[in-house]
């Protein structure tokens, strides 16, 4: 098995913490987007890894640290790591052909902006799943028709009339992901050209049109990370799992002075707390320095000092220093102070 990861994206929803970040690296409940990701596909697909492909995009963003991440990430797994380079913003179906060289045997795709919980049942009659999510506004996003058999016979995009409320969520298995890789070649041969850009639903359609058998699969969660105020609530959503699950969220290394933690939170090594309330629902990266204020519902990244301040539903990134007391503050490009 193998896992394709395109991740190319600027995420400029999410600005500006992917000014100098890419989004699929952001830490949610301690652990990159894209890490957690692929991790949590591993793990409920109970087969081994052979490869684990990454589309990334422009190097001098994507650089050499990134690269040793996702290797580091992808060999931890078992599975060999490969990098691939999609140098212009063509495209969800040419964000995969930029790996065609990893496009054979049974592969699961998934767009490194999300996250799930889910159990993977493969369908092996099918020649594809597409996993989709129940939603309550279905006409904001891509969503399955299906036949009389349950089987999915049309992708539509943003229906102005109901054809279902099963959202397409960017995870896909293929039993061979070289038939997807020659519908696509002709898509990008024939310049098929949806929403000026290669669509993989260009290929998948094409593979439909052919005969192919394609089933949903469902997910028990659907987690965006898209902007800050659903990154803020993804944060929230995880924190709440991985408690369940009965992982170890705070570090033994926190130096704590007449602070207190509400649960569940995550706080990563060597963060100082004075005179802190923090929680629940706060993830803090590690090195951070948090006195005299209030924190909950917040995600905070690595190496950032904060003081004086009353905090919910924050978003603040890397190496940053903020006093509340302070009315004149400089914070990033594209920021919302609400």
């Amino acid at each position: 098995m193998k896992i394709i990861v395109p991740m190319a994206g600027r995420g400029s929803r999410l600005r500006p913490h992917t000014l100098t970040v890419p989004k699929p690296l952001i830490p949610v409940a301690g652990k990159p987007i894209v890490h957690r990701l692929v991790s949590d596909i591993a793990k409920v697909l109970g087969e081994p890894i052979e490869e684990i492909a990454f589309v990334l995009g422009d190097p001098a963003f994507f650089g050499q640290d990134v690269e040793e991440s996702l290797t580091a990430l992808a060999e931890g797994l078992g599975a060999k790591a490969s990098i691939y380079r999609q140098d212009q913003p063509l495209g969800t179906g040419h964000a995969i052909m930029c790996a065609k060289e990893s496009l054979s045997g049974p592969a699961v795709i998934a767009y490194a902006d999300t996250l799930i919980r889910a159990d993977f049942n493969l369908d092996k009659s099918a020649d594809s799943v597409i996993w989709v999510k129940q939603v309550d506004q279905p006409e904001a996003y891509g969503v399955v028709k299906l036949n009389e058999a349950d089987e999915i016979v049309e992708l539509v995009e943003k229906p102005e009339t109901f054809v279902s409320d099963l959202a397409v969520i960017g995870i896909y298995y293929f039993k061979d992901v070289a038939v997807l890789k020659n519908e696509l070649q002709y898509v990008l041969d024939h310049n098929i050209i949806n929403g000026g850009e290669y669509q993989i639903n260009d290929g998948i359609k094409r593979m439909m049109s052919s005969g192919k058998k394609f089933v949903t699969g469902q997910v028990d969660e659907w987690m965006d990370c898209g902007n800050k105020t659903v990154t803020v609530e993804t944060n929230t959503r995880m924190l709440g799992f991985l408690q369940n699950d009965g992982e170890h969220l705070v570090s033994t290394t926190i130096k704590k002075e007449n602070s207190t933690i509400i649960e569940p939170c995550f706080i990563g090594e060597n963060v100082s707390l004075k005179n802190a309330t923090i929680g629940p629902n706060v993830s803090i990266g590690d090195g951070c320095v948090i006195h005299d204020s209030i924190i909950k519902n917040s995600l905070i990244q690595t190496e950032t000092h904060i003081k004086n301040a009353t905090l919910d539903e924050a978003m603040i990134g890397n190496k940053v220093s903020f006093d509340g007391k302070f009315t004149k503050i400089s914070v990033g490009d594209y920021s919302v102070l609400e």
